[in-house]
C-alpha cells in the first residue's frame, strides 16, 4: 500500500510539473512577438515614413522603406512596393516569415505553390480526337502543364501568404499594377534574425534583397567583399543541381545567369499560357467563398494541411462599400478583414482594415488592442496625431499619399482627413486585432458613470454628462460645421 501512495504521489507531481512547464512553453510561444519587440519599443517620437530606396528591373521596380527606422523596428516589420508594367513578371519568391499584400492599383495574375498542395490547373495542347495517330503520339510526348491555382487579382484585393510560400504576379492588365506588402519579421515563425530577406527562384535580384542593411554593406564594400547576389539556384554546384533536375548543364547554366539588367521584375517576350478562370467565373466562385467564409470561426479545428492550406482562399476584396463595417454617409466607411472574413489569416497572426474619410471627416480616437497598426496612405491628405502612455503627443503631422506611419500598440491615435479627404489601409500584427475608442458611441467615455468621469477630470457632473454625450456616432465622425481642414 505504501509503495502504491508513493507511485501515485510521483506520478501526480510529474503531471503537476509537466503541467507547469507546458504552460510556460504555451506561454512563451504565444508571446513571442511581444518579447522580440518590447526592447525596440523605447518610442520618443514617431515620423512619416518614405521609401528611401527604388531598385529597378528590366519591367518596373521596387521600392524598399528603411528598416533601420525605429518606427518599423518596434513594429518589427518590413515594407515594400511592387510597380510592375504591362507585361511584367515579378518572379517567384519566398519569405521567413508571413505577408499580407493590398493591391493599390491594376489588376493581374497571382499564383502561390503550396507544399503538398496538389496541381489542380491543367493546359494542354487543344486537338481534335478525329486526328491521325501520329499527331497523337506527338500530343504524348507534349504533356502541356498542370499548376496550382492561379488567382485573378485586381484593385483592393487582399493577399494573405504564409510563411515560406513562393509565389509570383504577373501584370496581364494594361496600366501598371501597383501592391504594396507588409513583411511581419517579427511574426514567431521566424527563427532567422530581424533583417528583412526575400529568397528569390529566378531573375537577377540585386543584393539590397539579399537581407543585408545598409551598416553592414558599407563594412562589406570597405573590406571589399560585395557580393553579386543572384537567385537561390546560383548557389548551387552545376553538376550536382543538373543531376537533381534531370536536364543538361547548359540548362543549368541560364538558370544561374545573373542579368542585373533583369531584375527581379521581367519582361514577358512571347504569349503567357497559365490557366485561370474567367472573371466572371471567378467572381461567381469568390462570392460563395466569402459567404462561406463569413461563418468561419478560427480556432475551430482543422484536419491539416490540406483544408487549412489548399482549399482555403488567399484573397479578399475589401474595396467594396456594400462590405464596410462600419459606415456613416457623412462621415466615411470602415471595413476590415480578419480571420473571422479570411480564416487563413489565423495562421498568418495578421489582419487589415480599410478606411475611406470624406472631407474633415474624424476617425474616432482610439487605441489599438493587441497589434501594432502599420498605415499606409492611399489617397488624399490628412491630419494624424499619436499620444504614448506618459500623454505626450509622439506624432501630430499631416500625412499625404504613399506615407507609410506606424502606430504601435496601445497609443492613443486619432485620424482627420483634409479638404480632399482621407483614405488608408492599416495592416495590423494581430489576426483579430480590436480598437477601443476614446470618444463616440461604444467608448470608454459612454461606458464609464458620470461620476467617475466628474472626478477622473475633476469637472461639474453637467461637463462629464457634456463629455460622455458629446459625440453619438460610432467611430466616424462627420465634421462639425465650424470645422475646417486640419
Amino acid at each position: 500500500m505504501a509503495t502504491y501512495s508513493c507511485l501515485l504521489f510521483v506520478t501526480l507531481s510529474f503531471l503537476v510539473l509537466f503541467s507547469s512547464c507546458s504552460a510556460q512553453i504555451s506561454q512563451v510561444t504565444s508571446r513571442g512577438r511581444q518579447q522580440r519587440t518590447q526592447t525596440q519599443c523605447n518610442i520618443q517620437n514617431l515620423n512619416t515614413l518614405e521609401p528611401q530606396q527604388r531598385i529597378e528591373s528590366e519591367a518596373g521596380h521596387t521600392d524598399l522603406w528603411d528598416q533601420n527606422s525605429e518606427d518599423l523596428q518596434c513594429a518589427n516589420v518590413a515594407v515594400i512596393r511592387h510597380t510592375i508594367q504591362n507585361r511584367g513578371l515579378l518572379v517567384p519568391s519566398y519569405i521567413n516569415y508571413p505577408q499580407m499584400m493590398y493591391v493599390l492599383q491594376g489588376e493581374g495574375l497571382h499564383g502561390a505553390s503550396i507544399p503538398g498542395c496538389p496541381e489542380t490547373l491543367q493546359y494542354s495542347q487543344q486537338q481534335s480526337q478525329s486526328q491521325s495517330q501520329s499527331q497523337s503520339r506527338s500530343r504524348s510526348q507534349d504533356r502541356g502543364d498542370e499548376h496550382q491555382k492561379v488567382r485573378r487579382i485586381r484593385e483592393g484585393d487582399v493577399i494573405a501568404l504564409p510563411t515560406g510560400i513562393a509565389h509570383w504576379i504577373y501584370n496581364n492588365g494594361q496600366s501598371n499594377l501597383v501592391v504594396v506588402s507588409l513583411h511581419d519579421i517579427g511574426n514567431a515563425d521566424n527563427q532567422l534574425d530581424q533583417l528583412f530577406r526575400k529568397f528569390f527562384l529566378g531573375g537577377s535580384p540585386q543584393q539590397e534583397f539579399q537581407g543585408q542593411s545598409r551598416q553592414q554593406g558599407r563594412q562589406q564594400g570597405q573590406q571589399g567583399q560585395e557580393q553579386s547576389g543572384g537567385n537561390v539556384f546560383s548557389g548551387f554546384n552545376q553538376d550536382l543541381l543538373a543531376e537533381a533536375l534531370n536536364v543538361d548543364r547548359e540548362l543549368v547554366n541560364k538558370m544561374q545567369r545573373n542579368d542585373r539588367q533583369r531584375g527581379v521584375i521581367v519582361r514577358v517576350q512571347d504569349e503567357f499560357q497559365v490557366v485561370a478562370p474567367h472573371r466572371r467565373e471567378q467572381q461567381e466562385r469568390e462570392e460563395q467563398e466569402q459567404e462561406q467564409e463569413k461563418w468561419h470561426q478560427p480556432g475551430g479545428g482543422s484536419n491539416g494541411l490540406e483544408e487549412t492550406l489548399c482549399t482555403l482562399s488567399l484573397k479578399h476584396n475589401i474595396n467594396k462599400p456594400s462590405l464596410a463595417d462600419v459606415f456613416n454617409p457623412r462621415a466615411g466607411r470602415s471595413t476590415s478583414i480578419n480571420a473571422y472574413v479570411l480564416p487563413i489569416l489565423e495562421n498568418l497572426q495578421l489582419s487589415i482594415n480599410k478606411v475611406v474619410l470624406y472631407k474633415n471627416a474624424i476617425y474616432a480616437p482610439h487605441w489599438n488592442r493587441k497589434a501594432h497598426s502599420i498605415l499606409y496612405i492611399i489617397r488624399g491628405s490628412g491630419r494624424i496625431q499619436i499620444v504614448s502612455q506618459r500623454g505626450d503627443a509622439v506624432f501630430d503631422d499631416n500625412v499625404k499619399e504613399g506615407q507609410v506611419v506606424v502606430v504601435p500598440q496601445e497609443f492613443a491615435v486619432v485620424q482627420k482627413a483634409g479638404n480632399s479627404g482621407l483614405e488608408w489601409i492599416s495592416f495590423k500584427t494581430h489576426p483579430l486585432a480590436e480598437i477601443s475608442q476614446l470618444a463616440g458611441r461604444g467608448s470608454f467615455l459612454t461606458s464609464t458613470p458620470v461620476d467617475v468621469l466628474a472626478n477622473a477630470f475633476r469637472v461639474s457632473r453637467e461637463d462629464a454628462r457634456r463629455l460622455k454625450n458629446g459625440r453619438r456616432e460610432i467611430t466616424l465622425f462627420s465634421p462639425l460645421r465650424s470645422s475646417s481642414e486640419y
